[in-house]
């Protein structure tokens, strides 16, 4: 199997590459269950993030990240746009996505107490990995239909196009790759 190797602050990851379609592969950048990957990424984009009263972060990648954020800054909530509603949730806002590593369309949804408390505030989006744009274009949909102020837009790599962006911060970027591994640049 072919490995990319990303450094975040002092820690350094080989992520395995994976077939995407018959002409591309993407690497797979995972932190769920890697605490010390975890805690490099949100120390590090604590360092470049806009000051913000809230992080809001779509399920499942970035809730480590927003985690360890709102940890290491003393705060005590940070949201989760869920990949289906629950029974707490009321009032859900509700919007569609689909991502680059998702072979469907999917739905991202807000409760209505976490809409209220982000309308008017500064709300950061955090994810791990920005390629498309397409779930981080939900989370911007959700905040602006809630009435918050999107202060700005994180990931901690940004894959193919989305190095291009100017809209967006990233820690370091993340080539596509060719069906025999060679960095598409």
């Amino acid at each position: 199997m072919d490995y990319y190797r990303v450094k975040i602050g002092d820690v350094e990851r080989d992520l395995p590459l994976c077939r995407l379609n018959d002409e591309l592969k993407i690497a797979a950048f995972v932190v769920i269950g890697d605490a010390e990957l975890t805690e490099a990424c949100a120390k590090e984009l604590l360092k470049v993030a806009p000051e913000y009263d809230y992080i809001l972060t779509a399920e499942a990648k970035g809730i480590p990240i927003a985690h360890e954020m709102a940890r290491l800054t003393g705060a005590r909530t940070y949201m989760v746009a869920r990949k289906a509603p629950k029974l707490y949730m009321t009032e859900v806002f509700e919007v569609n996505v689909r991502s680059i590593t998702t072979e469907r369309d999917q739905k991202l949804y807000l409760d209505k107490a976490d809409a209220d408390a982000m309308n008017g505030k500064r709300v950061l989006i955090v994810d791990d990995v920005i390629s498309t744009g397409e779930s981080l274009a939900a989370l911007e949909k959700l905040v602006n239909a809630a009435g918050g102020i999107i202060c700005g837009k994180a990931a901690v790599l940004a894959e193919g196009d989305a190095q291009g962006r100017s809209d967006i911060i990233y820690l370091e970027k993340l080539p596509i790759f060719t069906k025999d591994g060679t960095p598409i640049e």
